[in-house]
């Protein structure tokens, strides 16, 4: 077995905020040890979606019910269920089973379960504390870390919730050895996102092992974890709340929202991630912020991962534009776009400013190309 390693998120300027992410193979059998040291709490209360529960649950019951009592709270999956309904489900489930403020939530899965969750605990009883445990690839590397929390609501997607940061994150890597194909390749789009905003060796690197790191490679995924892992830390770390340089981890999240939205969350939100970060290279080339060719090399690595380049065809771009209007980013319903310099740099405006706001015109050309 490798040795665990460990990634710090210290927030800036809230060092009791700071927590670390543990990778470590075979960590879901240590993760009651690990959680009494951090969070000695009197109650954990596990948030998990079903499916996820009927795998892992009972594993994660007994490695936390050895140091304290513990009970399963599950809803079901999808980001269907991301909603304030489940919300208060959740909520009402910990209270009619006498969760007090002396408990830890623990979220047990993937990006839907820790945004969910993750509300949960920063909301009950005006908050509780709270571990992630990761089980996909996407909530490993990227959903799980810098502390954002929330649900949809009809008006948009994460437009409710809260910045809660979580007090540990354990990443266990043999958990990646059962994930089905579509899932890893969710995953693998916010590992290329990753590189496109702050490291172009990384970019290249996926680029050049594209075949083993499709597959889930043994051999290779120890540094995807590793490396992304790190680069989201550095950024929420510098800006936890998402007034500056967070903003570049958006990077094709404004078209990819849209797609998700207009599609019912028919299109997994990592496969809109990539779709959405060729169309918006195209929009920052348009707008003369992208350097020219950024969006064909996207789009050249994304498809050697098995990732699609562009939206459906079932999509009008006029469409694409007018959903992004609901985007976090918008201001007063002009939207704010996240853009990269090239491969390996966020772009920055000529104040320091990380978004930018482009000519719906522009937009839309980009997106019809």
């Amino acid at each position: 077995m490798s040795a665990p390693s460990c990634v710090r998120v210290a927030p800036q300027p809230a060092p009791s905020d700071a927590y670390d992410v543990v990778i470590e193979r075979g960590a879901l059998a240590r993760i009651g040890e690990m959680a009494l040291q951090v969070v000695p709490a009197a109650r954990y209360a596990i948030i998990s979606d079903a499916h996820v529960a009927a795998i892992l649950g009972d594993a994660v019951l007994a490695a936390l019910g050895a140091h304290a009592p513990t009970e399963l709270f599950s809803f079901s999956p999808g980001e269907a269920s991301k909603t304030r309904a489940t919300w208060a489900e959740l909520s009402d489930a910990m209270l009619a089973r006498g969760v007090g403020r002396d408990a830890c939530v623990v979220a047990l899965g993937g990006g839907v379960t820790g945004d969910l969750a993750g509300f949960v605990a920063a909301t009950y009883m005006r908050g509780v504390p709270w571990i992630q445990v990761p089980s996909t690839l996407l909530a490993m590397i990227d959903a799980s870390i810098g502390g954002k929390t929330g649900v949809d609501v009809p008006a948009g997607k994460n437009l409710v919730g809260a910045f809660a940061q979580p007090r540990l994150v354990v990443v266990d890597p043999d958990l990646l050895r059962t994930l089905p194909p579509h899932e890893l390749r969710n995953g693998l789009a916010e590992a290329v996102k990753h590189g496109a905003i702050a490291d172009a060796e990384y970019h290249d690197w996926i680029d050049a092992n594209a075949a083993g790191v499709a597959r889930g490679a043994a051999e290779f995924m120890p540094s995807l974890v590793q490396r992304s892992i790190q680069i989201k830390a550095d950024v929420v770390s510098r800006d936890p709340h998402e007034r500056g340089e967070r903003a570049s981890l958006n990077f094709g999240h404004t078209i990819a929202h849209a797609i998700e939205r207009l599609t019912d969350f028919g299109v997994p939100h990592g496969v809109a991630v990539a779709m959405g970060m060729v169309a918006e290279a195209r929009i920052g080339e348009a707008a003369g912020v992208t350097e020219s060719g950024t969006a064909t090399r996207l789009a050249r690595s994304l498809g050697r991962l098995g990732l699609p380049d562009c939206p459906p065809g079932t999509l009008d771009p006029a469409q694409l534009l007018a959903a992004t209007t609901s985007d976090k980013k918008a201001r007063a319903a002009r939207v704010r776009w996240a853009l990269i310099a090239r491969v390996g740099e966020a772009a920055r405006g000529p104040a320091g400013e990380w978004t930018f706001e482009v000519p719906h015109d522009i937009v839309l050309q980009a997106l019809q190309s």
